[in-house]
């Protein structure tokens, strides 16, 4: 028997709810209530497979109209959920609810095996590949393997020769991010990396630590 049903379908299984008053509409695949109409019609096209909702700009399908209005927020560029502790803004509900742990400290996902806690289940699962050795991202020019997609991302531009990150000041560019925050040190005089020793100040974080090991005596290269 084929799941794939029309909108319609959907609609003949609405039913009231013990209140009396409230709608409840019923999954007739799995048996799942909604009290809401348009969030059984969401749950019923995940489940087919069948999407709804099309992006007049790229084409790009959705099976609910809530994903179809966030998708969107690309295009436009809107930001419409505001942090009220720092008022950064962005584009999706699950973005802010992340970044608010910032603030709050909250770390709910933990490791089971070494007990250390992160703000996003993403880091979590890139963390316990520090356990268990796998590195699912391979390159397939060189074969080297990492544990994580944007380390193969600034890799591969190795081999390309891409460098996608342009100082707006000199012109210059380079292949990662990080390496254009440093470079612009440079050019604002900044040294975020200070020595709690001497303080001495620095533009990197390496030489922040060769300095460390002149007051610790430190040799951790041996020849």
């Amino acid at each position: 028997m084929s799941y794939v049903r029309n909108v319609k379908d959907i609609l003949l299984h609405e039913e009231m709810t013990k209140e009396g008053e409230k709608l409840s509409y019923c999954c007739d695949i799995c048996k799942k209530s909604f009290s809401q109409r348009g969030n059984l019609t969401t749950h019923k096209c995940i489940s087919t497979g069948e999407k709804q909702y099309h992006c007049d700009i790229c084409g790009k399908t959705f099976p609910g109209f809530s994903n179809l209005t966030t998708h969107k927020h690309i295009h436009t560029g809107e930001k419409p959920y505001h942090c009220d502790v720092c008022g950064k803004s962005f584009s999706q509900k699950c973005n802010l609810t992340t970044h608010t742990r910032i603030h709050s400290g909250m770390k709910p996902y933990h490791c089971d095996i070494c007990g250390k806690s992160f703000t996003q289940k993403g880091s979590l699962t890139i963390h316990k590949r520090l356990h268990t050795g796998d590195k699912p991202y391979c390159c397939d020019i060189c074969g080297k393997s990492f544990t994580e997609k944007g380390s193969l991302t600034a890799h591969k531009r190795l081999h390309t020769g891409e460098k996608p990150y342009h100082c707006d000041i000199c012109g210059k560019s380079f292949t990662q991010k990080g390496s254009l925050t440093k470079h612009k040190h440079i050019h604002t005089g900044e040294k975020p990396y200070h020595c709690d020793i001497c303080g001495k100040s620095f533009t990197e974080k390496g030489s922040l630590a060769t300095q460390v090991r002149l007051h610790t005596g430190e040799k951790p290269y041996l020849w």
